[in-house]
């Protein structure tokens, strides 16, 4: 019985130590529910922030639907030739409060970057807030957990 007892504490101490924190549940692949172009997003986590890796967009490609359009509206010259695909742009959102906030969204469709706040509203639905100047002049968009 005591042997049974142990290795049952043992399991409820190795899933506690292993458990994702609170902050680390935006981590995982995103994809859009609203708005005009479609997104896929893997969101990270790197030196204590989050960041997002472009997976897909519905306008990333060019006539053909397999060649990645390049960054050339890309305010750095040097990153113009880049491909859309993959590129890290989402950066540098904090945990506070239970939310996500000072973060930056790069948009290629125009090359303006946009201040980000992000809310999960349950386990499977995240809310990204885009924005210039103030939160209230900004676009929400809705995304699911596909993974």
């Amino acid at each position: 019985m005591k042997k049974m007892i142990f290795a049952t504490l043992m399991l409820l101490i190795s899933i506690t130590a292993f458990a994702q924190k609170p902050a680390d549940k935006i981590i995982g692949k995103w994809e859009s529910i609203d708005g005009e172009v479609k997104l896929r997003f893997d969101i990270f986590k790197q030196d204590g922030k989050y960041f997002g890796k472009l997976l897909w967009a519905s306008n990333m490609f060019e006539a053909d639907g397999q060649t990645p359009k390049k960054d050339n509206n890309n305010p750095d010259n040097s990153l113009k030739t880049r491909s859309r695909q993959g590129i890290v742009n989402i950066t540098n959102l904090k945990f506070e409060k239970g939310e996500y906030s000072g973060g930056k969204l790069y948009n290629p469709s125009d090359g303006d970057t946009y201040s980000l706040n992000a809310k999960l509203k349950n386990a499977n639905e995240l809310h990204f807030r885009g924005y210039l100047g103030i939160s209230l002049l900004g676009k929400t968009m809705k995304f699911k957990r596909i993974q």
